[in-house]
């Protein structure tokens, strides 16, 4: 069988013949003719054919421009369609890291549809220097889509998924789009698990530890200069959740992050303080509440209370949309699989304790 391409005349990778290597294993070559997308794809001393073979399962092995797949049938198909998007993404200008090949797997092993090459071109462009930032999961897009058609949405997933990092994104687009007039990015000041005790120096100074995550986000998408002139000017105010009370937030995009850290009250506080133009991202995770024992949460009830409020978007990631190491992903699904073995476990042993006499009556008697 002669070699055809995959996608039309202008593909950028051609499909060899798949050949039986027995024992339910088969063995197929890909031939990728753009030099640039071929580098993008193995990645530094072969790093990313190293990441895909893992996500996939299959070995693959390169020969000059040609990739060498070979494990079981619906793997290799599997990986064949994988590099034949990420040829097309790479052909396109953008650069291919790890992760992305890590993301891509993960994206086909969930059975997603949706073309990485359409993911990519849904650019999110922040103001004049032109940065661009793209969902690399069909959740991450669907966050896009609701945070552009919703006035209210709850991003509510796993740390890793980009939940404050794109929400970051949008509202500075919409700042120099100049829809609105200030963003106000807050969190409640919750310490993970330890306490800290006293913090010395001003109130800055005292409350920036809390509020790190979100300097670092808005570092990375605005560059640290830009950052500070726009917070000296209250353009960008980044400010713990208890200043919140008593204001009106208009012509504002508002981010509340680690909203599973926030009181029902706190959380009733914040959007009721929701003005005329303004939006409102609370994003959080619900698998990390760091309140005392008996406490609950102010996302959970949120989502619970407004579940049939028309005009405000929830979108909820899992472990398939994590965009950090590829680690991050891995380490979640064992989490929430011993939280579920866990479950089990207690509610197992619920069922098997004898139950308790009531109050009065005389203690059940054996034989």
């Amino acid at each position: 069988m002669d070699p055809a391409p995959l996608s039309g005349e202008r593909a950028a990778v051609v499909l060899g013949a798949v050949e039986d290597a027995g024992d339910g294993q088969v063995r197929l070559s890909l031939e990728v003719l753009d030099e640039a997308a071929l580098r993008e794809i193995t990645g530094e001393v072969g790093q990313n054919l190293k990441v895909l073979a893992r996500g996939h399962g299959v070995t693959v092995g390169q020969r000059g421009s040609r990739l060498n797949l070979a494990g079981a049938a619906d793997a290799v198909a599997a990986a064949a369609e994988t590099i034949t998007q990420l040829a097309e993404v790479a052909r396109a200008g953008f650069p291919l890291s790890g992760a992305d090949v890590d993301q891509a797997c993960r994206q086909r092993a969930a059975g997603s549809t949706a073309r990485l090459i359409e993911l990519y071109r849904d650019a999110i462009v922040i103001g004049t220097g032109r940065k661009q930032v793209h969902p690399r999961s069909e959740t991450q897009r669907a966050y896009l889509a609701a945070i552009r058609d919703n006035d209210m949405v709850f991003g509510v997933g796993p740390a890793g998924t980009g939940k404050t990092y794109l929400a970051m994104a949008m509202a500075l687009q919409a700042l120099f789009k100049q829809q609105v007039r200030r963003i106000i990015l807050c969190r409640p000041a919750v310490e993970a698990g330890e306490k800290l005790g006293f913090l010395p120096g001003d109130m800055v100074e005292k409350i920036n530890p809390y509020l790190r995550p979100l300097f670092d986000a808005l570092h990375d998408l605005l560059g640290y200069d830009r950052a500070q002139r726009l917070m000296a000017k209250d353009v960008i105010e980044v400010a713990p959740l208890a200043f919140m009370r008593g204001r009106t937030l208009s012509d504002a995009f508002v981010i509340l992050d680690e909203a599973q850290n926030t009181t029902p009250q706190q959380m009733k506080m914040l959007l009721t303080r929701t003005g005329l133009n303004s939006r409102v991202v609370i994003t959080g995770d619900p698998s990390q509440v760091d309140l005392g024992v008996g406490n609950v949460s102010g996302l959970a009830d949120a989502l619970r209370t407004l579940s049939r409020v028309e005009g405000i978007g929830v979108v909820r990631f899992s472990d398939v949309d994590v965009v950090r190491h590829p680690l991050v992903g891995a380490i979640i699904r064992a989490y929430d699989r011993a939280d579920k073995e866990r479950a089990a476990r207690e509610g197992s042993d619920d069922r098997r304790a004898p139950r308790r006499p009531r109050s009065g009556a005389p203690p059940a008697r054996d034989g």
